[in-house]
């Protein structure tokens, strides 16, 4: 067992050493392991790695001839070849990497082992050419993912993605490995050149295929760059064909609603209540659909949908399979019709039903929503301690935390507010770390300058009055603020929320012109994305002027890769610029 440890410990000190560039001292101790493990590839492979970083090219090549004589090992006229190829031996070199693809010729399985050593030391063409002659060789061979990525690495990428399109189809296990690197590469397509390709290929193989693959494939696409509505179109057609694919239809619509693309979500989730007798799918689409239009909603519209509401309930019972439904109820009463005592009673009549853990999380953080809504903070911290406690983990208890943190801004209890956020900001949910970070943001500068946080009271009323949907009271509010504190480290999140209401409100020239005082006279704060893509929004949508809308969309893109706005800033940017037209 002691013979054992020294020998792992020799192993780790050894690959230490190797790490931190040792090679003289890490070549002592791999020369030894490897004389005690003589068939140990990797170790053999570290001690040639070392005689050539240490330029002892002679005794790289005595030891690969040894173990060339010793076992019949093909990928070591890689080895060999590799080894003349740093002295500079071009053609000594060449001779040895045709050795090892006449060896796959001979035996392509080989390619596995040999292709893989040429990868590694960058040798792309050879890796080709190994993989192709196994191919060619043996065609029950299926080579398409590796040659897929060598391609993509030699900057082929219209070879690389026709290579992975037939390895998904023929392998359809694989699919989502080829999904996984198609988004890799999407990510870095900042001109949008390799997403028409993805596109143009795709509706190719749609058009000449009648497999119900390349429709679902092309679903996936639009997804990825957020193209609902065409997305539906080709989940239609699979449908057609497959009508157990029916729920991926409900998850597009909760995509898109998500997104905030109401006009795709409300034509997928109507095709949803159109074709299907499931009562859960049901309640589900009237759920969003109702959620969506509570969203753009004006006051006089109210009462139309606190009916609609009352008939669904009734349509499908009070039962915990109409849970959302009920939760939507009470939201609505407190939130649009000022019935918080409505809401809170319908929550607690809720609680009696039979409800598993998460469900009743799910209950007591509308209650908890509502408490703090009526100013009631320390029932609030409770019920979303609660949901905390009971969830931990969960991204209803991280939602939780910072719903908990927010009261206590509210309550102005600033110093406990800060630790709470600063765990939050390593949230694995990127909203909810980012509205820590704003929040902490909020506090910690606006802390410094005016150490009795005058501002920071003011703001903090003024942002629960917009919580609680007071928007004319919250808008004087921070009107007043930005009076009396202009110049002030609060200056660009109060001109930020003033921006938002008059965007919220429809008064699209007065949210430009607070947008447009962030961008001018704070550059280096951490709203310029937010003023960026909604000043770009309402050019696009509201003003159709295109025109100005295209440069502030581009300067998203090219400046702020990391916001949560960059994704639709860089589709509408394309759009505009007449990239995907079809």
């Amino acid at each position: 067992m002691s013979s054992f440890w020294v020998s792992a410990q020799n192993e780790q000190l050894a690959m230490d050493y190797f790490e931190k560039g040792e090679f003289q001292k890490a070549l002592t101790l791999f020369e030894e392991i490897s004389t005690k493990q003589p068939s140990n590839y990797f170790f053999f492979q570290r001690v040639i790695d070392c005689y050539q970083q240490l330029q002892q090219y002679d005794k790289a090549e005595t030891a690969i001839t040894k173990r060339k004589d010793k076992y019949n090992q093909p990928l070591l006229y890689v080895e060999l070849g590799y080894n003349y190829q740093l002295q500079k031996n071009t053609e000594k070199a060449d001779k040895n990497y045709e050795l090892a693809i006449q060896e796959v010729e001979k035996e392509p399985n080989y390619a596995y082992q040999i292709a893989n050593s040429f990868e590694k030391k960058v040798l792309l063409s050879w890796a080709l050419k190994a993989y192709e002659t196994a191919q060619k060789k043996n065609p029950n061979l299926n080579f398409d993912y590796q040659i897929a990525m060598v391609q993509g690495q030699l900057g082929n990428l219209e070879v690389m993605l026709n290579k992975l399109l037939d390895y998904g189809f023929n392998t359809q296990d694989g699919t989502p490995m080829v999904q996984n690197q198609l988004t890799r590469f999407l990510m870095d397509d900042s001109d949008g050149s390799f997403a028409a390709t993805i596109r143009k290929n795709l509706l190719l193989r749609t058009q000449k295929s009648q497999d119900v693959y390349w429709n679902q494939f092309l679903s996936w696409f639009f997804v990825q760059q957020k193209e609902y509505g065409k997305a539906f179109i080709q989940e239609k057609a699979v449908y057609k064909r497959n009508p157990e694919s029916f729920y991926n239809i409900v998850t597009l619509g909760s995509m898109a609603m998500e997104e905030k693309q109401f006009d795709d979500a409300k034509l997928i989730l109507e095709f949803v209540l159109e074709n299907t007798q499931d009562l859960d799918l049901q309640m589900k689409a009237h759920h969003f659909l109702l959620s969506m239009e509570i969203e753009s909603a004006s006051q006089k519209e109210y009462p139309a949908i606190d009916l609609k509401l009352q008939e669904l309930l009734k349509k499908y019972g009070i039962s915990p399979y109409s849970l959302d439904l009920q939760i939507l109820s009470a939201h609505f009463k407190t939130f649009y019709l000022n019935q918080s005592k409505l809401g809170i009673e319908l929550l607690q009549n809720i609680l009696k039903l039979p409800l598993n853990l998460r469900n009743q999380s799910k209950v007591k953080m509308e209650l908890a929503d509502i408490m703090v809504y009526d100013e009631k903070f320390n029932q609030a911290i409770l019920y979303y301690a609660q949901v905390e406690d009971n969830l931990k983990n969960d991204v209803l208890a991280h939602e939780a935390s910072l719903k908990l943190a927010k009261t206590n801004f509210y309550k102005k209890d600033f110093d406990w507010t800060l630790q709470q956020v600063k765990n939050l900001k390593q949230s694995s949910s990127l909203l909810i770390a980012n509205d820590a970070v704003e929040l902490f943001l909020l506090i910690q500068d606006n802390s410094v300058e005016d150490s009795l946080r005058v501002a920071l009271q003011a703001y903090a009323k003024a942002d629960l009055q917009l919580y609680q949907k007071k928007n004319e009271e919250a808008l004087q509010s921070f009107l007043a603020i930005l009076e009396k504190h202009k110049g002030e480290s609060i200056e660009d999140e109060t001109l930020l929320k003033i921006a938002d209401i008059y965007y919220q409100k429809k008064d699209y020239l007065k949210a430009l012109n607070y947008y447009q005082n962030i961008l001018d006279n704070h550059k280096e704060g951490i709203y310029i994305d937010e003023a960026l893509f909604y000043s770009a929004e309402i050019y696009r949508k509201y003003l159709l002027d295109n025109e100005k809308a295209k440069p502030l969309y581009e300067k998203m893109v090219l400046e702020h890769p990391d916001s949560l706005y960059y994704t639709e800033s860089r589709k509408q940017y394309r759009t505009l610029r007449g990239d995907a037209t079809i």
